[in-house]
């Protein structure tokens, strides 16, 4: 492919960054390199790339797999996917960084072994599976997936590189079968795959890929409307101007968040059940609002310590009516202990909370409001790390660097916690100079580098391919 054909094809995607002269060039050299590395890989001939962008979560932590609220925007960094259709069955997986992620192979069927826990091929062998079980896809696929930084999604910052990489895994499978499906089924599908990990998650990650719109942000209702239940309620909220979006990542690294993660979500579940059993049309903690369970809002508190238990293990929620049955069944879904204590009540007050807080951002932002919208994001961050318990010292004590700038409107924990980034708005017409100050703070407080960014709200896959011959 020339270089002219390639800015040409790249300029759907980058040309809006201010950078652009710039940055459009490096990109160019990056999807070249790319093709040089697949030809080199696989041979000469033609090949399909697919490209699907990460996300940052502006508010709306947990909130996602509860049938809240949320409201994210794609971000310019993303996962390439440069694949040639085969023959036979065989999925190849090459990796641009090899030394990091050797290759793996696995031929398609309904009921695909996974890898190790964490192994980057099951995000690809997700959605490959319920390729085959929607649609009897037969076709496998040479691939090599490139998503080293700067321009890829950092792994494990919370930025959703995992749900990038099922997102354009599935698209590339099901282009090269001759499939399709409308974008929403699409996000729907892509959520339901990523299962797959263990990890019972919710839709927000997939919808953003694959929705994301240029200078917004994406207000999406996680409630699925309508039979089969794969339609939502999307809106698409313009991001003012004169505000900007700056994402530092902490380099805390998750490790081994997985339990701690379907803990949550467990936790989540117990407070439904002991809600319903007064109020049955409660099915999600979505479900509790002053309105429809009759307390004032500053009343919350009061009413939570009424009906859910602070703290509970097995022994104490069986006591207190769940059946057995149920926790059995949490337990196997969520692979918990035995010994597990749950801490119900924290966990369902940031829930309902946060979801208020997502309504009252989309309202600010909807007229401009910064200074609103950064106010809920500090609550949000407080809320993450005294509820939920999902942040850590490295990121709380980024959050507090920042909180003490007056360019710094409001910050927080962003993606799944237990590390990973912050999200920040910054003060209309602030630059980033007082960074390298902040991070050399930062580095004496947690001995670790400090990167960051600006945070551009991109384009979502939106059935983006380009096909290129070597």
């Amino acid at each position: 492919m020339n270089s002219s054909h390639l800015t040409a094809m790249l300029q759907q995607v980058y040309e809006h960054d201010p950078n652009y002269p710039a940055l459009l060039q490096a990109q160019v050299s990056r999807y070249q390199e790319a093709l040089t590395a697949f030809r080199l890989a696989f041979g000469p001939g033609p090949v399909y790339i697919y490209r699907a962008p990460g996300r940052v979560n502006l508010i709306g932590e947990h909130t996602d797999y509860n049938h809240g609220f949320v409201l994210p925007m794609a971000l310019e960094k993303d996962i390439l996917l440069l694949a040639r259709p085969r023959t036979d069955g065989r999925v190849i997986l090459r990796n641009i960084e090899p030394a990091r992620f050797s290759e793996r192979s696995f031929t398609l069927s309904a009921s695909i072994r996974p890898g190790p826990v964490g192994d980057w091929a099951n995000y690809v062998k997700g959605p490959a599976q319920a390729l085959v079980r929607l649609l009897g896809i037969e076709r496998g696929m040479d691939a090599l997936v490139v998503g080293r930084v700067p321009f890829g999604v950092p792994i494990g910052a919370g930025l959703s590189s995992s749900s990038a990489l099922t997102v354009v895994s599935a698209m590339a499978l099901l282009d090269l079968n001759h499939g399709s499906m409308p974008p929403v089924e699409f996000a729907h599908f892509c959520a339901q795959a990523e299962w797959y990990v263990g990890t019972r998650g919710g839709v927000m990650d997939h919808f953003t890929s694959v929705l994301g719109r240029r200078g917004h942000a994406l207000f999406l209702d996680c409630r699925p409307m309508g039979e089969p239940p794969t339609q939502y309620r999307t809106e698409w909220v313009p991001l003012p101007q004169q505000y900007s979006i700056l994402v530092c990542d902490s380099g805390k690294r998750r490790a081994n968040t997985l339990s701690d993660y379907n803990v949550r979500v467990a936790e989540c579940k117990i407070g439904v059940a002991l809600l319903q059993r007064r109020w049955p049309a409660v099915t999600h903690l979505r479900d509790v609002t002053p309105e429809r369970m009759g307390f004032a809002p500053a009343n919350l508190d009061a009413f939570l310590a009424e009906h859910l238990p602070e703290e509970a293990d097995f022994a104490a929620l069986r006591h207190l009516g769940l059946s057995p049955a149920f926790l059995e069944s949490l337990a196997a879904d969520h692979r918990l202990s035995p010994t597990q204590t749950f801490r119900v009540r924290a966990r369902c007050r940031h829930v309902i909370r946060e979801n208020q807080r997502v309504i009252d951002s989309a309202a600010a932002l909807r007229v401009s409001d910064g200074r609103r919208f950064g106010g809920y994001m500090r609550e949000s961050h407080q809320s993450l790390r005294d509820d939920y318990a999902a942040s850590c010292a490295e990121v709380d004590a980024l959050v507090e660097l920042l909180a003490g700038r007056p360019e710094v409107l409001g910050a927080r924990l962003t993606g799944a916690g237990w590390g990973g980034c912050v999200v920040a708005l910054l003060e209309a017409g602030a630059g980033t100079g007082f960074m390298a100050e902040l991070a050399e703070r930062y580095r004496e407080r947690t001995g670790l580098p400090l990167e960051w960014f600006a945070g551009r709200a991109a384009a979502g896959v939106n059935g983006w391919k380009h096909i290129a011959e070597l």
